[in-house]
């Protein structure tokens, strides 16, 4: 029972140490990272060498994978692009198993020393992530330490090691590989299981390899569950990667089946006779034989996916969907905030063209474009709500130090969008009064409301970039058309009561006027705010970063 106790608690402490390990690196690198990925996936090849780096330093191919999925869910990312950063995830992944082979076990508890001080006294948000990190780092490599010990003494037990020892057969291997890694949701923890019991002479070398090929199989698992509620590229974002995986270790495993016995020598013998290190080779070599034998032919497993995925996504506005932001299956800390933006810029332009269309009705009375600005009112105050739900499940999360910093302005942004939507309907009202009562603004009224819509659009537009694209080129024309729109809104109503002094339109259409200037100069405020939303974040979960 104590030896049970030893493995279970030694196996607890290394799939904690991994999870803390890569959730401290994704927490203060996610943000950098995730802009790494969506910069340099043009290129195939290049996507694939970010998503070795990338995989090798969040330690796990299953939230690159993960984030990829999200990425093309959200439109960030195209299939293809999202091949290259796949194949390069699937190599990344072998660094945990290089690590580990390592056997750091001696070292471990100074690192846990380490890692407690930063977490402890560190005020440093920065600091505290990357001692997670290092803590991660040497809780892992103690949970090997105990798991290792516990192993040493089943070996002692003959019923233990007859056992293990029939697990000789291929198929068994790789069923066995697969049922693991699904259940721990880590082919780096599988593999780094199969190595330490192997270098305790517990499983033989040979039956390893077919575990790694079930190892490979089995990571695909999180993808396709991540990607459930996501968009139809998004499922054949996580069909790619089972593909990949599947075909790849098919014919793996045809070769083994054919050449196991010199392939593994070949193997140990370029590992110095060391087990453990020949395992992890075994694991990398695997990966990279994969990656070159399809990378050439990604293309037609893109198409494929297609064909088991079939169909296209309807349009967004005409089902009243969201655009960007898939099911609660499909928030991703690291790209969460990214989806969140594209869903609000999305949102922003829906109420950009609702403002030009009811201006337009307003002026011209246009009566064919009231009914469009109202179910577009709707769409809009359904973004709202459901951008405010995700917000609010995001800020549950843990994600990266940069993008927390963020979220507030988000709220604030979805709340100014919202309100531009509202002064659009009531513009829309307008019009439809000015129709049925058959009220007309004057000439001059009209030219005056035509360029102080184009004002609030330029602003409004410029706005929605600089906060969608953090582009600050246009900061300085926003404050001069600010200060340009609080002018006219104070002229043209000087104008309006001259005109009502000289009978020049009624006092019905001059109430028209006055509360669509007033409301355009709003939206103008509700622009900046936008503009200026996320420049300043709030910083109250820092101290001093």
């Amino acid at each position: 029972m104590a030896i049970a106790f030893s493995l279970v608690g030694g196996l607890g402490l290394f799939l904690y140490g991994m999870k803390l390990m890569s959730e401290g690196l994704e927490k203060s690198a996610g943000a950098k990272m995730r802009g790494i990925l969506e910069f340099f996936t043009k290129n195939r090849f290049v996507g694939m060498l970010v998503g070795i780096l990338f995989t090798a330093v969040v330690q796990s191919s299953s939230a690159t994978t993960v984030m990829v999925v999200s990425f093309v869910n959200s439109g960030l990312m195209t299939l293809l692009q999202a091949t290259g950063v796949i194949l390069g995830a699937n190599i990344g992944t072998t660094v945990t198993s290089q690590l580990i082979a390592f056997n750091l076990s001696d070292v471990a508890p100074l690192f846990v020393m380490i890692g407690v001080i930063m977490v402890m006294f560190c005020k440093k948000n920065g600091v505290k992530r990357a001692g997670e990190v290092v803590l991660g780092f040497g809780i892992l490599f103690m949970g090997l330490s105990g798991m290792s010990g516990a192993m040493s003494t089943l070996r002692e037990s003959p019923y233990i090691v007859e056992i293990l020892g029939s697990l000789d057969n291929a198929f068994m291997g790789v069923f066995v590989g697969f049922v693991i890694t699904a259940i721990l949701q880590s082919s780096s923890a599988t593999v780094g299981i199969v190595l330490l019991m192997a270098s305790q002479g517990l499983l033989e070398y040979n039956i390893c390899f077919f575990l790694i090929l079930g190892c490979n199989m089995g990571s695909c698992v999180s993808a396709l569950l991540a990607s459930l509620g996501g968009k139809k590229d998004a499922k054949r974002a996580a069909w790619i990667h089972f593909l990949f995986n599947i075909i790849g270790s098919t014919i793996i495993f045809v070769v083994l089946m054919v050449a196991l016995d010199p392939i593994a020598s070949a193997i140990l013998g370029m590992s110095g006779g060391n087990i453990a290190r020949g395992i992890a080779n075994a694991h990398t070599l695997i990966k990279v034989v994969e990656v070159i034998l399809l990378f050439p032919f990604m293309g037609y497993v893109v198409k494929l996916t297609y064909k088991i995925v079939p169909g296209t996504d309807k349009e967004a506005e005409d089902e009243f969907a969201l655009k960007y932001i898939g099911s609660n299956n499909m928030i991703v800390a690291n790209t969460a905030i990214s989806t969140a933006i594209l869903e609000i810029e999305h949102m922003g332009q829906m109420a950009s063209e609702n403002l030009r269309e009811s201006m337009d009705a307003l002026i011209h009375k246009k009566e064919d474009k009231i009914a469009t600005v109202y179910r577009r009112e709707k769409y809009i105050n359904f973004l709202n709500k459901k951008i405010t739900d995700y917000l609010v499940k995001v800020n549950e999360l843990d994600i990266p130090l940069e993008d927390k910093k963020l979220l507030g302005g988000l709220f604030h942004v979805v709340n100014d969008m919202e309100r531009i939507g509202d002064h659009a309907e009531n513009f829309a009202d307008s019009a439809q009064n000015c129709i049925q009562d058959n009220l007309d603004v004057s000439e001059k009224g009209r030219l005056e409301l035509e360029e102080m819509t184009e004002s609030v659009l330029k602003i409004l537009d410029y706005s929605i970039e600089m906060f969608s694209k953090k582009n600050q080129e246009h900061m300085q024309e926003i404050l001069e058309l600010e200060d340009m729109i609080d002018m006219k809104e104070r002229k043209y109503q000087h104008s309006h009561v001259k005109r009502l002094t000289k009978n020049e339109c009624t006092p019905e259409a001059g109430m028209v006027f006055s509360d669509t200037v007033s409301g355009l100069e709003r939206i103008a405020d509700h622009a900046t705010n936008i503009a200026f939303a996320i420049l300043k974040p709030d910083e109250h979960d820092d101290e001093e970063d």
